[in-house]
């Protein structure tokens, strides 16, 4: 089959069958949680780790929808081997799982109700779009502030990875009323800087990376891998409160997310960030991470995006 294929529900199917119903909640309200895994030469990396993660987040959340996990490991191994065929060698794929928390009730009636509770269970991939962060690895990326703040822990708890993403969609709107190629960065009400709508942030001063407490954002499992290689090189790793002070007297700030694995930022509003350019410490630990993972990162990005972009 040329066409790359899905799992939906307990079956492989291909990818343009792979449809939620309108009664849905993931599609009436949001209601769905989810993980995203990349591969690095068409082998899915720290998969372990996110569905840890994906597990945490049904249980969080309350979903009631049942998750064979052993199941959901299969089916992303036989999707992957399908699906990286249709790619070029080179490049990789991302991978999303998602779980929605069954159907809506009131579409159905009460005769079902039992059935209602089941919601969908899918994997799909696509091609890595490279081209959307490849020239970033050398200029660094723009980050701007916004009037949107992050969702209260008592609504959502932060540590669940979910698909109610209005906030996100509202923040880079209004980011990029500014500044037309800057995402968002968002913070509380007393100031304190928590994360991107693409990931995790930091900053650093000399051996220092500081990122935001673990009670205020997303746990990343890029993160978890930055830390693993930055307490390696002997970085000191903090995790605490950041202000947009603290930011203006970084020497550099990075992002890190599971499609790039970390993006130096060079620019907050209409400052430059450090010196103004991607600096040493975004490339020993873009250098380590592409020890780690047996691929050069940036070159990958680079060649890739031109490969896609004829």
């Amino acid at each position: 089959m040329s066409e790359p294929i899905a799992f939906l529900n307990d079956r492989l199917v291909p990818f343009s069958q792979a449809t939620l119903s309108v009664t849905d909640l993931g599609v009436v309200a949001g209601a769905s949680v989810t993980e995203m895994i990349r591969t690095f030469r068409h082998v899915p990396f720290r998969l372990s780790d996110h569905l840890d993660r994906l597990f945490g987040s049904l249980e969080l959340c309350g979903f009631l929808t049942k998750v064979d996990r052993a199941l959901v490991e299969s089916s992303i191994a036989e999707v992957v081997t399908h699906n990286s065929a249709l790619i070029p060698v080179g490049h990789d794929l991302g991978i999303i799982v998602f779980v929605t928390a069954g159907q809506n009730l009131t579409y159905l009636g009460s005769s079902s109700r039992d059935s209602a509770a089941q919601g969908t269970v899918c994997v799909h991939t696509f091609p890595l779009p490279f081209e959307l962060w490849a020239g970033k690895h050398s200029t660094g990326q723009h980050l701007a502030s916004v009037s949107v703040e992050p969702l209260p822990s008592t609504s959502i708890p932060p540590q669940a990875k979910h698909r109610n993403r209005l906030h996100w969609f509202r923040a880079d709107k209004e980011a990029r009323s500014r500044f037309p190629a800057a995402s968002s960065l968002l913070a509380t009400t007393d100031g304190q800087i928590t994360e991107t709508s693409s990931g995790n942030f930091f900053i650093t001063n000399d051996r220092t990376i500081r990122t935001a407490l673990p009670e205020l954002v997303l746990s990343g499992i890029s993160q978890k891998v930055l830390r693993e290689l930055a307490t390696g090189l002997g970085f000191d790793w903090q995790e605490s409160s950041i202000s947009l002070d603290d930011l203006a007297k970084a020497d550099e700030a990075l992002t890190s997310s599971t499609t790039y694995c970390l993006l130096p930022v060079t620019r907050f509003n209409d400052r430059p960030v450090g010196s103004g350019h991607p600096g040493p410490v975004f490339r020993e630990l873009m250098a380590a991470w592409s020890d780690l993972v047996g691929v050069d990162i940036v070159r990958q990005a680079a060649e890739a995006a031109r490969e896609r972009c004829g």
